[in-house]
């Protein structure tokens, strides 16, 4: 098609403000689907996000649209996530679009995620197109959510558009403005092949499939690539466009967004924001690339059985290749067996993976508590990165820990701003700006160690506020802190998974919470078992799980006393020797309750 009647844009919002939704009406409209295939929230084609009702890929498709002046337009769109967690997953499909519609819910109105992904777009130079959605809710204020883009976003009233993705209303005219004001892709200085890779899958029978935006050149089936990041080449196998499944076509031209397959079966060899080119006529350089996501939060990852190990590390090689803001490495836990660190951008992130491996790949799994990376100033000068609490130094060589802290934005309605300060405070929070959005909601924008609030602290936000908070955040700096290492024994034999690192002023606290939990999940042994949190080699919590105990002296009726003595000593000594000999047996249960300590 004639590149004047491409255009290529995406989707974003923050989570829950109908993504999805307006993506179903623009593939009714466009008739890319029949009736009888069309559900809800078709692009979503993931279990998990079907039942989380979030989406967690960017999912493309290709759709041809007549508009008002007679022509036929190529429209490629993107739906993208709108959690926190996935932001490099929308960094991505930025990169392939020139424009991008901003959706905004008439009832909730601009939340944080929503400025993050509009700075994220005006980083990129794409066109803005604010939509608001929702505007059938009773609870719908069209008229505020207008004045909080003006005041927020810069953006005139007379740009804005509304709509009701769930029945259509307003649907076509959104379709008209992408066609109107969303330029076409810009005009190659080369002939030379370029492709960008901004997404891929695996695929079990015919290897990687990789997700392309064709900037320059032209890619066709037959044709030798070469991977511009190592130099390996390629035998183009398929080329296709996303209708929304994916369709084979015969070649994919500068502008088109699509997808390519080569034969590549080993994943390392497909790279998020690599550049394709052409094995006989390569391009002199290659595209900007995407900056490498630093994963946050780092958790281990065991299989529950040490037979499964090989096809764990098969299945998150894949996961990799399809998230590469997810990381992983080997390591080893005397308690848990082998199994891998792996490092998260957050803790939905952490879930979402966890539990796609269980269900994709069909593994169980245990996983650590979550941690974030610290650094260490050892007294002679060396500096360490510390992700894994196994690995903390010997306090006599610490001369310094600096821990992470990031610059987190909540927005809340008026009425909950103390709670929220408050939830702050208790999570070692300083609220630095406040600034009101309106008549009915604020921004507080808090500094907060990383650690503090991986774990529930959006879970805790929502709660305090009835769900109408919302926050976003970004890394700040390394601040020194006064951080040591906890372990917990049974019956003095440190469990290595359940070391963790917190401030000292908290360790008596979080120590206490978890010895009391393994309490309650431990069963009962045939000798007492002492569980105790220890830093270095002080003991600051213990709690005792009683030995279950058997009735010996049952069969003596009537008698001398020194009988039941004689036994009651028999079994004393029994159970002294079992206690020298014998291990405590954890449950798998109890490496998911210490995450759940309260």
């Amino acid at each position: 098609m004639d590149r004047e009647h491409v255009r290529n844009f995406c989707v974003i919002a923050h989570i829950d403000h109908g993504k999805s939704t307006l993506a179903d009406r623009f593939l009714e409209l466009t008739h890319t689907i029949s009736q009888r295939e069309m559900h809800d929230q078709v692009l979503d084609d993931m279990d998990l996000e079907r039942e989380r009702g979030i989406t967690i890929k960017a999912h493309p498709v290709r759709m041809m649209y007549e508009a008002r002046d007679g022509a036929t337009y190529e429209l490629n769109l993107i739906d993208t996530p709108g959690h926190v967690d996935f932001t490099y997953e929308v960094s991505r499909s930025l990169a392939a679009c020139e424009g991008a519609l901003l959706v905004i819910d008439a009832a909730q109105g601009v939340e944080a995620q929503t400025i993050a992904n509009l700075h994220l777009a005006m980083e990129r130079g794409l066109t803005i197109i604010p939509v608001i959605n929702k505007t059938d809710l009773p609870s719908a204020d069209v008229a505020g959510v207008t004045r909080q883009i003006e005041e927020i976003i810069g953006m005139g009233a007379e740009h804005v558009l509304t709509c009701s993705a769930k029945n259509g209303d307003g649907v076509q005219a959104i379709l008209e403005a992408v066609v109107e004001r969303i330029p076409p892709p810009i005009a190659a200085t080369s002939e030379e092949l370029k492709a960008l890779i901004f997404d891929c899958q695996f695929n079990a029978y015919r290897g990687a499939v990789s997700y392309v935006r064709v900037v320059s050149g032209r890619m066709a089936r037959g044709m030798t690539i070469r991977m511009m990041s190592h130099g390996k080449t390629f035998d183009v196998t398929e080329v296709g466009v996303f209708r929304p499944a994916m369709t084979p076509v015969e070649a994919l031209d500068a502008g088109d967004v699509g997808y390519m397959i080569a034969g590549i079966k080993d994943a390392v060899d497909v790279r998020i924001g690599d550049t394709i080119t052409d094995d006989a006529r390569p391009a002199p350089e290659p595209l900007p690339g995407f900056k490498d996501a630093q994963p946050m939060v780092f958790s281990g990852l065991y299989p529950i059985e040490a037979s499964d190990y090989e096809q764990l590390k098969d299945a998150l090689e894949r996961l990799r290749l399809n998230d590469p803001s997810f990381t992983y490495e080997p390591e080893s836990s005397v308690a848990l067996g082998f199994g891998f660190r792996c490092g998260f951008l957050g803790l939905l992130h952490l879930e979402i993976v966890f539990a796609r491996i269980e269900r994709e790949f069909g593994i169980p799994t245990i996983s650590t508590n979550p941690s974030v990376i610290y650094r260490v100033l050892k007294t002679d000068g060396e500096v360490v990165e510390i992700e894994n609490p196994i690995h903390w130094p010997d306090p006599a060589v610490i001369d310094t820990v600096e821990e992470p802290y990031i610059l987190a934005y909540v927005i809340v309605p008026s009425e909950h701003i103390g709670a929220v300060m408050q939830l702050g405070l208790d999570r070692r929070g300083e609220c630095i700006d406040t600034e009101s959005l309106d008549a009915r909601r604020v921004t507080l924008s808090f500094e907060f160690p990383l650690n503090e609030i991986i774990v529930d602290f959006y879970d805790k936000l929502k709660s305090v506020t009835r769900g109408y908070g919302s926050l976003d955040w970004e890394f700040l700096e390394y601040r020194v802190g006064d951080m040591v290492r906890v372990d917990i024994l049974l019956n003095g034999e440190p469990v290595d998974a359940f070391s963790m690192i917190v401030q000292r002023e908290r360790a008596d606290f979080r120590s206490r919470q978890i010895v009391k939990k393994l309490k309650e999940v431990i069963p009962r042994q045939q000798f007492r078992v002492a569980i105790q949190a220890a830093i270095g080699a002080r003991i600051i919590a213990r709690e005792t799980v009683s030995a279950l105990r058997k009735d010996v002296t049952a069969k003596c009726y009537g008698g001398d006393i020194t009988r039941k003595r004689k036994l009651w000593e028999k079994q004393k000594a029994g159970k002294k020797r079992m206690k020298q000999i014998g291990s405590v047996q954890l449950p798998q249960s109890a490496f998911v309750e210490v995450l759940k300590a309260e």
